[in-house]
């Protein structure tokens, strides 16, 4: 009777550990990986699944068609931090700003701190490792990152880690403040974002990949240069494209880490660019530093279509159809927001991004009618960082619209027939115009509620 007990006790003693086994294996696959993949100064047209043929992004491309693909992607402005801080918050920049200063009155801090507070402003905000680690998530920051270390942000983990004073008085001062360590991802190691994942194998997993790249210096390895370097184009353009392919094959090597470790399967991905870039095969930049900087005239620090545009990828193996492109208007602070749902979490109140999960799931939907964004900040020939302005520009399915109040233009762009913004129809179309001026000015007003 003793032993029939004691077997019974066992099998009751299995029957616990198997159940509670599976319980935990149900739990971690009920919650995919998130790895958000972040180009720096990559520009919307040069990618291969873009039509451009004479720039090598298998990687990216095998990534657009296993998804879906927003072909009308926008980020709020036409440099990286702001929009950084959009994908982090769900937020736009200028709504972020002024919370900042709210915070700098509400707490009383003193003009000598000021600067230090907006440097660590974010730890303040609700960002997505925040939000995801209420359910469990672990989070590593990677990459270009300009907020200080990467605990400013909520990430478990990261290569940012911050500087001192003394920092300030050395020569690689600058790269210590888009994110020190942090800018070595790819470029010099894949090893911190290795270890991460090793050390992780039952918890989800949040990962931001955004590698300094195609980011000057355009220095690729020779690996990279040799597959343009007797192509029929510019200097600068093969020196821009093997940077572009340095960055493929920097997602590649993470896909392929993932794949031996199991996670691939049971892991969102989601690219988008920080801000626009110009540099066509033809354009040579090497000799205007301006420019060999940050490009051409209707990227990075201008207004113009391709200043703000981004793809926007969202893949997911056997959640996400394969093939899917949508020509919606999307804004990058969708992403934060559309990523929350897929994990069922309530977004918070402040976002201005709503879900486009409805759109991934039919491509052929359409939700913004206009995407409006506010420009403080655009190149000159004076100061490589760029001048300070106030401009806005606005998007619709057939206009790209910019109005610059610091230097008093206006310009109207057919998207249908001028991709490229090269023909000013302001004086053909007044009324569409004062249209765009009208929203603009009640966007201001909502903005400043």
């Amino acid at each position: 009777m003793k032993t029939m007990h004691l077997i019974f006790v066992a099998l009751m003693f299995l029957s616990c550990k198997t159940e509670t086994k599976q319980v935990k294996v149900e739990s971690s696959t009920e919650k995919p990986n998130i790895v958000m993949l972040v180009g720096d100064d990559h520009g919307y047209p040069y990618f291969g699944f873009n039509g451009a043929d004479y720039v090598q992004t298998p990687h990216m491309d095998k990534l657009a068609d296993s998804g879906t693909l927003f072909t009308n992607g926008y980020v709020p402005q036409a440099h990286c931090k702001p929009s950084l801080q959009t994908l982090m918050t769900g937020t736009l920049p200028i709504d972020y700003a002024s919370r900042v200063e709210r915070l700098i009155k509400e707490k009383s801090v003193p003009d000598s701190s000021k600067a230090d507070f907006r440097f660590h402003a974010m730890k303040h905000f609700n960002t997505l490792p925040r939000i995801l680690s209420k359910s469990g998530y672990k989070s590593f920051q990677g990459g270009k990152w300009w907020e200080f270390n990467y605990q400013n942000g909520g990430f478990d983990e990261g290569m940012t880690k911050g500087w001192t004073e003394e920092d300030k008085q050395k020569d690689d001062w600058f790269l210590k403040f888009m994110g020190g360590d942090g800018t070595e991802l790819v470029r010099k190691t894949m090893q911190p974002v290795y270890d991460f994942i090793d050390k992780h194998p039952e918890d989800p997993m949040f990962i931001w990949f955004a590698p300094e790249l195609p980011h000057y210096p355009l220095n690729a390895p020779d690996k990279y240069y040799n597959i343009y370097k007797d192509k029929d184009m510019t200097e600068s353009a093969k020196r821009y494209y093997a940077n572009c392919t340095w960055f493929d094959e920097g997602v590649g090597e993470l896909v392929a880490y993932l794949k031996a470790k199991n996670e691939f399967d049971n892991t969102l991905f989601v690219y988008v660019n920080d801000n626009g870039w110009e540099q066509e095969p033809h354009q040579e930049f090497r000799h205007d530093s301006l420019r060999w900087h940050n490009g051409g005239d209707k990227g990075k620090l201008s207004v113009y279509d391709q200043s703000f545009r981004t793809p926007i990828i969202f893949s997911w193996k056997d959640k996400i159809a394969s093939n899917g492109r949508s020509k919606a208007l999307m804004h990058s602070a969708d992403i934060p927001a559309t990523i929350l749902d897929y994990l069922d979490i309530d977004l918070p109140e402040d976002f201005f991004g709503k879900s486009y999960k409805a759109l991934i799931e039919d491509p052929n939907k359409t939700d913004r009618n206009i995407i409006i964004g506010k420009v403080t900040q655009m190149r000159s020939e004076e100061d490589m960082m760029g001048k300070k302005i106030e401009a806005y520009w606005a998007r619709t399915d057939d206009w790209f619209f910019k109005w610059n109040l610091t230097t008093k233009t206006i310009g109207l762009y057919d998207m249908n027939n001028d991709a490229q913004n090269n023909s000013n129809l302001t004086e053909k179309h007044p009324e569409i115009v004062e249209d765009f001026k009208a929203k603009i000015e009640i966007w201001k007003q909502e903005r400043a509620g």
